[in-house]
């Protein structure tokens, strides 16, 4: 196992009716900005109940965040707290909205062009204080210090971290989840999955607790989340899938252990390009860059066939295939088309590649192993 320092400050408020526990939790002399995005959390309720938490507190409104947050949006947000002297961020939404309101807490008081902080990954020295509502389990961003963040002018959609944007607090309420549409389900589905093989399916280590920690994470998400599409009342499912959300990247399972994040680098290009959801850029890459890594993740891929699938197949190239198999598949179930084409994408792997060369990102893996040639034979298999 690697050496790692691992500290992780957020206060989780997890359950139903917690909403109201946010009085708690913020300064009764902040003010507040709730950051939002498209409308949801108006429809089913939960801005009612985090406007009746804040009563007594000095509050406006952000609205606007859109799915892929983008720094032209993000900056309206920027000059609303500079203005305002807003002191407090509470963000209600998915990973989206989190996200960029992560940027805005750290482009706030930031002296220089803020998007300096996302491409030059300049160190802060300040940052607003966060708190979230979650909304949609995905993105794991209610409980780290990262975030993603695309600029429509430039085409670019690329990640940022800093230990001054970890929320002080994230209420993580299941029943706020019910109303959620089921693409917006099977993309948590997904994104969590993913994020789990990303610090998983890497060179076998001697990090023993993170394997099974990552595997219990992977196999009650299989149980689980079929079960949230199926019943969306279903409190316990919508419950399991939510924490799973959260502890898929709240960075334990991945201290440690070696990271690769190819899938995800190679989906970021696809979103920018095609408009494609998150979730499905990964059902589609995760598959092929397995297939197409299978030689050198040999070890690992045959523990996942054994630990997660639970098969048995003694051949372990057979093992193997039917490992990718059963994940495809299970992405599938989920609604997600297993091709590009089923998307209506004719992808421009030429693009595609000089995108992550332009973006410093033409050795991908825990290795660097996931070069431009094979970037191109995972997009081919796509």
């Amino acid at each position: 196992m690697q050496n790692f320092v691992f500290q992780n400050s957020v206060k989780i408020l997890f359950g139903k009716g917690q909403i109201a526990a946010i009085v708690a939790e913020i300064p009764a002399s902040a003010k507040v900005l709730i950051t939002c995005g498209g409308g949801s959390a108006e429809k089913n309720g939960t801005m009612d109940q985090v406007r009746a938490a804040l009563k007594n507190h000095t509050f406006e409104i952000f609205r606007g965040i859109e799915p892929n947050p983008t720094y032209e949006t993000l900056m309206k947000g920027v000059e609303v707290v500079r203005t305002q002297k807003i002191d407090f961020l509470l963000a209600v939404g998915g990973g989206s909205v989190i996200d960029g309101t992560k940027f805005i807490a750290a482009a706030a008081p930031f002296d220089g062009e803020p998007w300096d902080i996302v491409t030059k990954g300049l160190a802060l020295t300040s940052a607003v204080s966060i708190g979230t509502v979650l909304t949609l389990p995905a993105t794991g961003s209610e409980m780290n210090g990262g975030a993603v963040i695309s600029r429509k002018s430039t085409q670019d959609k690329l990640a940022f971290r800093s230990p001054l944007v970890l929320p002080l607090f994230s209420v993580l309420d299941p029943t706020v989840t019910y109303s959620l549409p089921p693409r917006q389900i099977s993309n948590g589905i997904c994104d969590a999955f993913v994020h789990v093989m990303e610090q998983y399916l890497v060179s076998p280590s001697e990090s023993a607790l993170q394997d099974r920690f990552a595997e219990s994470i992977l196999q009650t998400l299989i149980e689980d989340g079929p079960k949230t599409l199926a019943n969306p009342t279903d409190y316990e499912a919508r419950a399991s899938l939510m924490w799973c959300a959260t502890m898929a990247l709240n960075q334990l399972i991945g201290q440690g252990v070696g990271q690769d994040w190819s899938s995800h680098r190679i989906g970021h290009e696809l979103t920018v390009l095609y408009g494609l959801d998150h979730g499905q850029t990964l059902a589609v890459v995760l598959p092929c860059v397995m297939q197409a890594r299978r030689e050198a993740k040999h070890a690992k891929l045959v523990q996942y066939a054994h630990r997660v699938w639970g098969l048995t197949e003694v051949n372990e190239e057979v093992l193997i295939d039917q490992a990718i198999d059963r994940t495809r598949a299970f992405f599938v179930s989920l609604g997600f088309p297993s091709k590009l084409e089923g998307y209506g994408v004719t992808c421009d792997i030429d693009k595609v590649v000089a995108q992550l060369d332009r973006h410093g990102l033409s050795a991908l893996g825990e290795r660097g192993e996931v070069t431009p040639s094979v970037v191109r034979q995972i997009l081919a298999a796509a």
